[in-house]
């Protein structure tokens, strides 16, 4: 199984964003230590959905990083992606894992211990867990968990933990200190002037 980065950059495809330029910036950056998580809108065909991901993880190779696609896993297997992210209304993990096969990174998400551990239990290399703070890069989510919930499911589970909604450089010593592994972000890399720039101060503050 791919060792994870501690960066994780999930795609901006909302209208006026340019993905493929964040995650050229970001790569240039952070190179091993970036994960890109390949999120298309809901709306979105699968051709769409796969052009993107064969694109994103065409960029990934050169550097090592590692590509993966969020709920489609069937894209994710038609790209060579590493692996997929799974969320709360997406296949079940046990069915997932089935379907990536037992060497590819399989995320899921996780808001509470519970769900965590079972998670964990049927399969997932690693888990999402937030929302840390409000967003607006993703609707219909739930209320923020903030410091204190990532604490919580980081200290029932030996995978990484990586918190995500609204997080930036800034929030990463708290977070860490709450036991997580590594961030994922949207909108502090798709939405910064210099997305490169953005990815060196958050890869600074998770390997300091």
């Amino acid at each position: 199984m791919p060792s994870l980065g501690r960066l994780h950059l999930i795609t901006d495809t909302r209208p006026g964003r340019d993905p493929l330029a964040v995650v050229r910036a970001a790569l240039s950056a952070a190179r091993t230590e970036l994960v890109v998580q390949v999120r298309v809108e809901d709306s979105a065909t699968d051709r769409e959905a796969y052009d993107l991901a064969r694109r994103v993880a065409a960029l990934c190779a050169p550097y090592g990083a590692t590509c993966l696609v969020n709920d489609r896993l069937h894209v994710a297997l038609a790209v060579g992606a590493a692996g997929g992210h799974i969320g709360a209304d997406d296949l079940p993990v046990e069915a997932a894992r089935r379907v990536l096969g037992p060497t590819a990174v399989l995320g899921a998400t996780a808001r509470e211990p519970g769900t965590a551990t079972e998670a964990v239990a049927a399969g997932a290399s690693y888990l999402g867990v937030g929302p840390c703070h409000p967003t607006a890069t993703k609707e219909g989510l739930p209320a923020p968990i903030g410091v204190t919930g990532v604490r919580a499911v980081a200290g029932a589970v030996a995978v990484p933990v990586i918190a995500i909604g609204g997080v930036t450089a800034s929030d990463v010593p708290a977070l860490r200190a709450a036991g997580a592994y590594g961030v994922a972000v949207v909108g502090a890399l798709s939405g910064a002037a210099d997305p490169a720039h953005a990815t060196t101060e958050l890869i600074a503050a998770l390997t300091c």
